[in-house]
C-alpha cells in the first residue's frame, strides 16, 4: 500500500500524538485518532495501515525534521562543544515546548512490540550518529580525550538528555525543562575533558 502524505495525513499524526498523549497508545483507537483528526475512521485507513503503522510513521516523521532541524542549527556552530551543547538545548527545548510529543516519545513509545521498535530505530540512529560525529570532531579538535570511546560517549550523553526529558515527563510539579540544559551540559562536557 502506499503511503500518501499531505494535510490529512500531517492532521492525522497531530491528532495521534495529542491522542496517545491523553490516553496512552495501547487504549487509544484508530477512531479516537479520527475523532481527534475531524476525519472518518475509514479516511485514517487511507493514509495508515493500523494504529501500529500510525505511530512508527508520527515517530519517523518526528525524528526526520528533529534531526534535520538540529543539523541547520548545528551548522551555525564553531566546535565540537558548542554542538553538543546545541544539541541538549535543542533536544530540551523542543520537548518542553511539545509536551504531549515528549509524553509519546518518552513513555508510549517504551511500551512497544519488537516490529514497532524495528521501524523506530532508523530514524533513531540518524540522531545517534550525528551525537557521535559531534564527539568525534571534538576528539579532533582536541576538545576531548582522544582515548574516549566515542560510542559509550554517544550512549551517556542521549541518555543523560533521555533521563531528563524522561523526568519532566514523569513529573506532577511543572518546571522549566530548557532550564536544564546548561547544568546538563556542564556535567557531560566535563566527562568529555
Amino acid at each position: 500500500m502506499a503511503k500518501r502524505s499531505g494535510e490529512k495525513h500531517h492532521d492525522i499524526l497531530d491528532a495521534a500524538v495529542k491522542t496517545f498523549a491523553r490516553t496512552g497508545y495501547h487504549r487509544t483507537r484508530v477512531a479516537d485518532i479520527a475523532r481527534e483528526a475531524g476525519v472518518a475512521d475509514g479516511t485514517v485507513y487511507i493514509y495508515f495501515e493500523n494504529k501500529e503503522d500510525i505511530l512508527v510513521s508520527l515517530f519517523q516523521d518526528l525524528m526526520i525534521r528533529f534531526v534535520e532541524d538540529l543539523f541547520s542549527e548545528l551548522l551555525q556552530c564553531q566546535n565540537a562543544t558548542e554542538k553538543l551543547r546545541k544539541i541538549i538545548t535543542y533536544h530540551l527545548t523542543t520537548l518542553a515546548g511539545k509536551p504531549d510529543q515528549a509524553k509519546v516519545t518518552q513513555i508510549e513509545l517504551r511500551q512497544i512490540d519488537q516490529a514497532i521498535n524495528e521501524g523506530i530505530s532508523r530514524p533513531l540512529k540518524r540522531y545517534f550518529d550525528l551525537i557521535e560525529e559531534v564527539i568525534d570532531e571534538g576528539k579532533k579538535q582536541g576538545l576531548y580525550r582522544q582515548t574516549l570511546d566515542t560510542r559509550i560517549a554517544r550512549k551517556v550523553v542521549f541518555g543523560g538528555i533521555d533521563e531528563v526529558v524522561t523526568c519532566w515527563v514523569m513529573s506532577r510539579k511543572r518546571y522549566d525543562l530548557t532550564a536544564l540544559s546548561e547544568p546538563l551540559f556542564e556535567l557531560l562536557v566535563r566527562g568529555l575533558y
